[in-house]
């Protein structure tokens, strides 16, 4: 029997060709057990983000704000956690939004979040294996109360989030979001798409990793990128849009003023 021999550059190309298609289909499955969040990226302090609607055929106006979330590492219970305060500010008193969120040191998975508008205030007591509202006596979620069937990450600190990523070329994230008080925890795709250099307010060029996500909401489709930069694992930009006819844009800003109510 003659046995055929196969060449070695044809075998050394044909793993080269195999090895190259696995880390372009690279995925990360992203949640508190599975592939968890690098925490040593979270940069605490105050992030201020310019946030700015657009319609279209209205180019002449903008529907603007200012969203203030502050990071700090607090103790609870003798316990180090997270602790993520929001404030939405817009010219109507209205729409002013405040939120409270902690999360855990060692993978960032959800303990407690609240939110508090002119009309109403919901808590909630976040696990692994469940939410819950709080008990405080004005609380509108008080008798929430969800099961998981795995632990999830709060979609209401996605930016946050982005910047713990383990991002590289060609990689695809799932990650395992939940929205407080909505419907059941889901898997999202996020895609690397490349990446561009952008310019910031002090004239700075940084090179950024181009995050993409796409979906679906109420029959329309919407599409967002987000901005990170590969040396600090920043989130310097987010660029959304909404059935093609509603722009949003959230642009990274100094913080010079952070807060503007009182403590």
């Amino acid at each position: 029997m003659q046995l055929t021999r196969i060449p070695f550059v044809f075998l050394s190309c044909l793993f080269l060709l195999t090895f190259t298609q696995v880390r372009a289909q690279q995925t990360d499955t992203i949640s508190p057990a599975h592939i968890p969040l690098d925490t040593r990226y979270l940069k605490t302090g105050m992030r201020q983000y310019l946030v700015y609607f657009q319609a279209k055929g209205n180019d002449k106006q903008l529907w603007m704000s200012i969203w203030n979330r502050e990071i700090n590492r607090v103790i609870i219970d003798n316990t180090p956690v997270f602790e993520t305060v929001q404030h939405w500010y817009s010219e109507d008193s209205t729409k002013y939004r405040e939120f409270m969120s902690i999360n855990s040191i060692d993978d960032f998975r959800p303990l407690y979040h609240m939110s508090k508008s002119a009309k109403e205030t919901k808590a909630y007591v976040w696990s692994r294996t469940a939410i819950k509202g709080d008990t405080l006596s004005d609380n509108k979620a008080k008798d929430f109360r969800l099961d998981f069937d795995m632990p999830n990450y709060n979609w209401h600190l996605d930016l946050e989030t982005f910047e713990m990523l383990p991002l590289a070329a060609n990689k695809t994230f799932l990650i395992r979001f939940y929205d407080a008080g909505l419907t059941p925890p889901a898997y999202v795709t996020y895609r690397v798409i490349g990446t561009e250099t952008i310019q910031t307010l002090d004239n700075q060029q940084v090179d950024c990793w181009k995050l993409y996500t796409e979906g679906t909401y109420s029959g329309g489709k919407y599409t967002q990128t987000y901005w990170i930069s590969r040396k600090n694992h920043e989130c310097l930009k987010e660029e959304d849009t909404m059935n093609d006819n509603l722009r949003r844009y959230k642009v990274k800003l100094p913080a010079f003023a952070p807060l503007l109510q009182k403590k």
